[in-house]
């Protein structure tokens, strides 16, 4: 439900209706089949109790860390940043930090981006190996530089000069998937795939244990949509880990003042220097003090190319609930999936993206591509795990 709009928001909605940017969520022909479930996150108003933490589904212990710094009157990027360095530090979190799948190389390339409300100033990281926490490194950049945003060897360097310690972040769970990956992209190449070889001689690697989607099998399965599923490659006799989970996370203070951070280990199995959407401002995470904070998980590329979290903060300052907003984002990022590889037969995307938004008024939301997804709220009471809305029911 959206708020009456003052003058100032009516002429904001009308440029972006201008821009390309939906108004109000609206669904056509072969376009959203199932609407949001009744989010207990809106609407807000003032009187909302303050502060307010949330993050993507993986974040429960992220908000009750983050809640727990806020109410001792930590700064809102510290709290993000210290709250999102225990799912960096999680080996059993294989899509952030320590334990992340790697690149096609089996080299763990991590990306991160911090903001923060009161100064409007930003800070990021992109294709830095070797350091778990890197949105404690984007912070660093954020609070000790005159620039937004440092990359390989160079953000590298950065973390090393501030005493971050250099490790490998391929744990022996990710190292065997990746090493299922390589033997199982084709049957021409040199590494045997898993129907190459003698099963009852060699047996076979072990499996990254997680609970993932399964992929339907066969040459050009497509993938039942979510955040962590499991990929079966045509050589492949088992499923193999695969994911584009990132975690995000925003607070928001007693005295109204915002900060976010998104983290991730990118997709797996990338061209080794893809940078995905988690540390471009913007797309994997935006804050506006006066509005609000968003953020995005899930396929990186198709989040850049439309803006995603600036979109979602945007539309709030248009008079849209966080719910809305981050639907109508969505539907623009579905409506502009051309490309045939990415569609399914009714035209509906193949991947999946989940945005998150915090208001400045204490309302929170979260929508989905496809239903299933989650994020996790901590709003004074507890922290807790809430069904996010969605576009696409299942296939």
């Amino acid at each position: 439900m959206a708020h009456p709009l003052p003058r100032r928001d009516f002429l904001a909605l009308s440029a972006l209706a201008a821009a390309g940017l939906p108004a109000a969520a609206h669904s056509r022909p072969g376009q959203p089949e199932a609407g949001p479930a009744p989010n207990p996150g809106e609407p807000g108003d003032a009187s909302r109790l303050k502060p307010v933490v949330i993050a993507s589904g993986n974040g429960l212990a992220a908000v009750n860390k983050a809640m727990e710094m806020l109410r001792a009157g930590a700064d809102p990027c510290d709290a993000v940043v210290n709250g999102v360095k225990i799912i960096e530090d999680d080996p059993n979190d294989n899509s952030v930090g320590y334990g992340g799948l790697p690149n096609e190389e089996g080299i763990v390339e991590l990306d991160a981006s911090v903001m923060h409300g009161p100064t409007h100033k930003a800070g990021a990281v992109a294709s830095l190996r070797n350091i778990k926490n890197p949105a404690a490194v984007a912070l660093l950049v954020l609070r000790k530089t005159n620039h937004a945003l440092l990359v390989g060897e160079g953000a590298l360097k950065f973390a090393r000069s501030f005493g971050f310690a250099e490790e490998n972040l391929l744990t022996e769970e990710s190292r065997q998937a990746w090493l299922r990956w390589r033997a199982n992209r084709g049957a021409s190449d040199d590494w045997l795939d898993d129907n190459q070889t003698d099963d009852d001689k060699w047996g076979q690697q072990p499996v990254l244990g997680t609970a993932t989607l399964r992929a339907a099998p066969g040459p050009g399965s497509t993938f039942l949509p979510g955040s962590s599923r499991e990929l079966l490659l045509p050589g492949s006799t088992s499923p193999i880990p695969y994911t584009t989970g990132t975690v995000h996370c925003a607070a928001l203070t007693a005295a109204g003042d915002l900060g976010a951070t998104t983290s991730t280990s990118g997709l797996s199995w990338k061209i080794p220097g893809r940078v995905g959407d988690s540390p471009i401002i913007g797309a994997g995470m935006y804050v506006a003090n006066d509005i609000g904070a968003a953020g995005a998980t899930g396929r990186g590329e198709s989040v850049i190319q439309n803006c995603g979290s600036f979109a979602v903060v945007q539309l709030m300052a248009a008079g849209q609930s966080p719910t809305e907003a981050c639907l109508n984002v969505l539907k623009r990022i579905a409506d502009r999936t051309l490309e045939k590889r990415h569609r399914d037969e009714q035209g509906r995307p193949k991947f999946n993206v989940t945005m998150y938004a915090l208001r400045k008024d204490g309302a929170f939301g979260s929508a989905c591509l496809w239903k299933g997804g989650s994020f996790a709220v901590h709003d004074g009471t507890q922290g807790r795990v809430i069904q996010s809305a969605y576009l696409y029911g299942k296939q």
